[in-house]
Order: C-alpha cells, then structure tokens, then sequence
C-alpha cells in the first residue's frame, strides 16, 4: 500500500510537472509569435512608406517610463549605493583596505546594480500599468474593436509601447548609476573619512570601457523583456476584471524573475568570454 501511494505521489509529480512544461512552452511560443508580428507589422508600414506608429503616443509612453520613473530611481538607487558602501567598508576596514570601496561601489553599479535595479522598478510600476491598461482594454472588446477598424492593435497598442521602455531603460540606467555612486561617495565622506575628490578619482580609474557596454546592453535587454512580457499579458486577459488583476500579478512576477535570471546568464557569458 505504502509503495503503491508512493508511486501515485510520484506520478501525479510528474503529470504536474508536465502541465506546467507545456505551458510554459505555450506562453514562450505566443509571446515569440507576438513580437515576431509586431515586427513585421512595422517592416510592411516602412517598406510602405507610412509612419509604424503614432508619433504623440511614442511621445506619450516615452514620459510615463521616462520622466515618471525618474524619481523611484534616483531615491532607490541613492539608498542602495549609500548602503553599499557603508557595509562594504565597515567590513574592509578591519583588513585595512577602505580604499578599496569607491572601485567595488562603482564597478557593481556600473555592470550590475544599475541595470537590474532600473529593470525591476520598470517591471513593478510600468509593467504593471501596461499590463492593467491592455488587459482592461481586451476584457472590455475595446483590442478587438481596434482590430475590426482595420488599425493593427499590435502596431497601435503595442509597438509605443515596447519601444517606449526599450529605449528609456538605458537612460534611467544612467541615471542609477549616478544616483548610486553620489550615495556611496557621500556616505564614504561621512563614514568613512574618504574624501569626495579621491572618490571620483578611483572611479574613473577603474571604469573600463566593458563594463560600461556590459550595463548598457544589459538595460536595452531587460527593458525589451519587460515590454513584451507586460504588453503579452495584458493581451491575453480572459475573464473580465478578476483576469486583469491576475495578468497584472502574473506580469510583474514573471518580469521581475525574467530579467533577474536573464542578469544571471548575461554574468555567466561576461565572465567566461570577457574575463
């Protein structure tokens, strides 16, 4: 009886594993057809000469990700940096190599904080929002009225979008990596009696040109990822305001653990390749 049940808890771990296999298949084959078709519904309006989108709704999304996020960056990003180098030289100076924090300070925020914290502040506030707007838009018939116009609901709803956060997210990653090396220089000047003009000093010594293309590439990768991801799941809501508020959980959720394992396999390449 015993081995019996075993093997039915076995098996039923198995079939469940299996569901959930081919539905993650599923999802990546829709959200791959979804930005293969966005995709081609630009390369036919350019070879046709007309505009692939609206300009003032490029415009439009371009404030909400850019302008809008500004501030959630720069303060999280200050707190993480101040922390940083604090806990960093408390722990350096009993080895007697303080020194060392502006270099460990700028280099982590330069190819790894900046960009991972940018992406997971887009995926928690723009995700969110894309996902909310499209999904009460496909609960309400309004995707589908768009489309039976005649006007490309993936060129009109999506393609602003996407590109919207594609092209901001080095930006505001710029500005992380600002906001995070004031807060650590400030708080080394404070605590840690290293003074603002070395800090800046050490900096720019140990910034390498790698490094800088490594958190740039990573940003134009998280923010593509948390556009398709966000803008898919808001396109596929089934079941009226309920299924709206599960697309936009699911869509923050899957986003944050995306562009969290993608910054793993981006590390993993960088070390191995560009040691």
């Amino acid at each position: 009886m015993n081995a019996k049940t075993k093997s039915d808890q076995g098996g039923h771990l198995i079939s469940k594993l299996g569901a959930f296999t081919i539905t993650l298949l599923q999802e990546l084959s829709s959200l791959v057809w979804m930005g293969r078709e966005t995709i081609s519904e630009i390369g036919e309006r350019i070879a046709t000469r007309r505009a692939p989108f609206r300009l003032e709704h490029f415009f439009y999304q371009s404030n909400r990700v850019g302008v809008g996020s500004v501030p959630m960056v720069i303060l999280l990003s200050v707190f993480i940096g101040l922390t940083m180098a604090l806990l960093t030289g408390y722990q350096l100076r009993r080895f007697g190599i303080v020194t060392l924090v502006p270099a460990i300070v700028s280099v982590s925020f330069i190819r790894e904080m900046g960009p991972l914290f940018t992406g997971i502040v887009l995926a928690s506030r723009i995700g969110a929002a894309y996902t909310a707007e499209l999904g009460a838009m496909t609960a309400g018939g309004e995707v589908d009225a768009i489309e039976g116009m005649g006007i490309g609901a993936l060129r009109y709803l999506v393609t602003p979008r996407i590109l919207a956060i594609f092209f901001l997210t080095p930006c505001l990653t710029v500005i992380s990596i600002v906001s995070g090396i004031i807060g650590g220089a400030f708080i080394s000047s404070l605590m840690l009696q290293i003074s603002y003009g070395y800090f800046y000093d050490q900096v720019m010594t140990n910034l390498l040109v790698k490094d800088v293309m490594a958190g740039i590439v990573k940003s134009f990768l998280f923010g593509a990822i948390i556009g398709m991801i966000a803008c898919y799941k808001g396109l596929s809501v089934r079941g009226g305001a309920v299924g709206v508020g599960i697309a936009t959980t699911s869509s923050v959720v899957t986003a944050i653990s995306t562009v969290i394992a993608c910054d793993s396999l981006c590390n993993i390449f960088i070390v191995t390749f560009f040691p």
